[in-house]
């Protein structure tokens, strides 16, 4: 495998829509260098979203945490993420009643924003049950793990109400050898438990990549092949954008390591139209 060069590869799109974990951030900080990234994007005006399945945060929020790293190129209004989808479903199709929530406070700004009567999952008892009309997995941090999911699925047990996973990720890296279980592989445990179906918002979904395309065109004509998508997971982030007709670009510095790449599109089926070592543009390159 010769890894392609990331700066020409952008060089020949619009728009990019960059992952957050794994190519602009890992679990000790931004990566080295993705700095370098964006000054070269506002040198050359050129359009960027990042396209997250993190709902833990509010994009406010999100933007903040990028600050607090040194990285100010990341502002609010670039934050595309899946607890945006699950509030405009919420918006359009649970009016009233409780909704309840699996998560931290601060993962439930996109339902508290809304004006419902929100609760965490540990709030649900005998007396409200009856009166929850929606639940939300939004995080795996926030909740007690046995007490509060055994509510869970005893609520989606006794109740037809929709389950939304606003976060498909089953889980996300820790360490450089070591994964901690996502809020999306949590929802999947209980979906076999329970037996019903749950809807899902995030990547590899197409309608993620809709919504951030759709706001796209509000204000400027585009079409998809010039939009590139940069990630680090073959499920999620490169199986999306090729679903949704996207040109995309498996990059080595997150979930996916260089001396696997080869066995694991072989294994999958799952191919990106190019492979970077990462999204890092050298100061030299430009």
């Amino acid at each position: 495998m010769q890894p392609d060069n990331f700066k020409t590869i952008i060089d020949k799109y619009e728009v990019i829509f960059f992952d957050a974990f794994g190519v602009i951030k890992n679990y000790q900080g931004l990566v080295p260098g993705i700095e370098k990234t964006f000054e070269y994007l506002a040198e050359v005006q050129k359009e960027y979203y990042i396209v997250t399945n993190d709902a833990s945060r509010s994009p406010a929020q999100l933007a903040a945490s990028y600050h607090k790293m040194g990285l100010h190129a990341i502002t609010p209004d670039r934050i595309i993420s899946s607890g945006m989808l699950t509030k405009e479903y919420l918006e359009l199709k649970v009016p009233d009643g409780i909704v309840a929530y699996l998560g931290t406070e601060a993962s439930a700004h996109y339902i508290e924003s809304l004006g419902l009567n929100i609760i965490p999952v540990s709030q649900v008892n005998n007396d409200n049950m009856d009166k929850v009309t929606a639940l939300i997995f939004l995080d795996d941090e926030g909740f007690d793990w046995q007490n509060d999911l055994n509510i869970t699925v005893n609520l989606l047990r006794k109740h037809t109400i929709p389950a939304i996973v606003a976060n498909t990720d089953n889980a996300y890296p820790e360490s450089l050898h070591d994964v901690s279980i996502a809020i999306g592989g949590l929802a999947t445990m209980i979906e076999i438990v329970v037996g019903k179906k749950f809807i899902r918002f995030g990547k590899p979904d197409s309608q993620m990549f809709m919504f951030a395309y759709d706001l796209i065109r509000d204000y400027r004509p585009i079409n998809k092949k010039e939009i590139l998508m940069v990630g680090d997971t073959l499920h999620t982030d490169i199986l999306g954008g090729n679903k949704f007709g996207l040109d995309t670009v498996l990059v080595l510095s997150g979930n996916t390591l260089a001396a696997e790449v080869d066995s694991r599109i072989r294994a999958t089926g799952i191919v990106p139209t190019y492979i970077c070592e990462s999204a890092v543009v050298e100061k030299d390159m430009f």
